[in-house]
């Protein structure tokens, strides 16, 4: 090993820690952009730009806006993931930074449909695209940002950085509207105090920039440089060298994916329209479930380092695939405290197996192909899961009239994580890092 190399692979713990700042903000911001409008969907998106008479069918319209943002992360993996694995993961989340803030500034700024008609719901649906496509080239880069600047003992924990994002950023975006919500008339809030939220963006992409733009490329990848080792055609090597690792981190996505679309999305549109409960109980069940994800991530990730990804993994599995079924009667009875309660619950569970996520697929890839095989995993993964579950979950309900179907989707797509953890690798690939 050259002195280089070997400098490489010890980096400061100053710029460990600078490593897992970045990796959070970014991703903390990118969710508060994502979140944002998750909210604004279950909230104020239906009557604004899919107006109706039928309260649930503007909801299923503007759900269906909502999947658009996961449907067209798959382009962004593509194309930045294999960036990342070929120009460097730095220079890649700089650049999908600024597509996430930029098109939500602008969706603050969009014209209702009272104002330019079916133009405006056209425009919210590209702007939601590209956001879809920044997160999708997000999440791979941010990944690696933190974890391939730690040692592979603590892999789990440094790599949590970026999944703390999430509940960061929708605690920050519901606590937003929540508190536009509370200090403003019904009327002003639907009129402007909604955009308030993603205009505020901006303020946070500076913040971001300013933090990735100082931080070196990880260690990892500049000895992958140092050797000449990066790929040429990463997605086609990770599609015909890695597919198992591909399809184990695919599956292993989708339950986390949709238990989280159920108790941060759905649980609204729920507790509000069926359950005739007021907005702000439901908003204070995810914002103090996020706060607790905030600590629970990094411990779950921590937990994943001792006792293994794939068992700490399949722990929160279970959990999730049981507690929808324990959930929606323990709300049934309108109770405040108990509808809190069941989303805390359902977002510890999220939590473990969120929290060794980024490790865990991570993982499955050799280095060069790491940055491209985790981004695609991801992406991919979320047009299965996340992308359809708002929009599955308030369908199944409407259909069948029970809590029952919605609960059985939710149980099948936690199988579905377990065949992928049962898939996966049981160990750091050889040579990675």
């Amino acid at each position: 090993m050259t002195n280089a190399t070997a400098t490489a692979a010890r980096p400061a713990r100053k710029d460990l820690i600078k490593a897992f700042v970045a990796s959070l903000s970014g991703t903390s911001l990118e969710w508060y952009d994502f979140a944002a409008y998750s909210v604004a969907s279950a909230l104020v998106f239906g009557q604004l730009f899919f107006p109706s008479h039928d309260p649930l069918s503007g909801t299923l319209l503007a759900f269906s806006t909502y999947a658009v943002g996961y449907i067209s992360r798959p382009l962004g993996g593509f194309v930045f993931g294999r960036l990342g694995d070929v120009l460097g993961r730095k220079q890649v989340l700089v650049i999908t930074l600024l597509i996430t803030g930029i098109s939500t500034v602008l969706i603050g700024l969009l014209p209702t449909h009272d104002q330019v008609g079916a133009l405006g719901a056209v425009l919210l649906v590209v702007l939601r695209f590209a956001q879809g496509v920044g997160i999708g080239g997000e999440w791979g880069g941010a990944v690696l940002l933190s974890s391939e600047y730690g040692s592979d003992e603590h892999r789990g924990f440094w790599a949590s950085a970026a999944q703390i994002g999430p509940p960061a950023g929708n605690l920050l975006a519901n606590g937003v509207l929540a508190g536009l919500a509370a200090g403003l008339t019904s009327e002003q809030f639907m009129s402007w105090g909604w955009r308030v939220a993603f205009l505020l963006s901006a303020v946070l992409v500076i913040f971001g920039l300013w933090i990735r733009v100082k931080l070196e490329e990880t260690p990892v990848f500049r000895e992958i440089q140092h050797k000449g080792e990066q790929a040429g055609a990463p997605v086609r090597e990770v599609l015909t060298q890695e597919p198992r690792a591909l399809i184990a981190g695919i599956l292993s996505r989708v339950g986390p994916d949709v238990l989280y679309a159920l108790f941060t999305v759905f649980v609204l549109t729920y507790a509000t329209q069926q359950l005739d409960m007021p907005k702000s109980w439901a908003v204070t069940g995810v914002m103090l479930g996020s706060s607790l994800q905030l600590f629970l991530m990094p411990l779950a990730g921590a937990l994943s380092d001792r006792f293994g990804r794939r068992r700490v993994y399949a722990v929160g599995a279970v959990g999730g695939l049981v507690w929808p079924f324990v959930f929606f009667p323990l709300v049934g009875g309108g109770s405040a405290g108990l509808l809190i309660v069941g989303v805390i619950v359902g977002l510890i569970w999220h939590a473990l197996m969120y929290g060794p996520q980024a490790a865990f697929i991570a993982e499955q890839f050799s280095p060069a192909l790491r940055a491209t095989g985790a981004s695609l995993a991801y992406t991919l993964a979320g047009i299965i899961g996340g992308a359809l579950a708002p929009l599955l979950f308030t369908s199944l309900y409407a259909y069948f009239d029970t809590w029952v179907a919605p609960a059985c989707y939710l149980a099948a797509t936690c199988v579905v994580t377990l065949i992928g953890l049962w898939l996966s690798r049981t160990a750091t690939p050889a040579g990675s890092r």
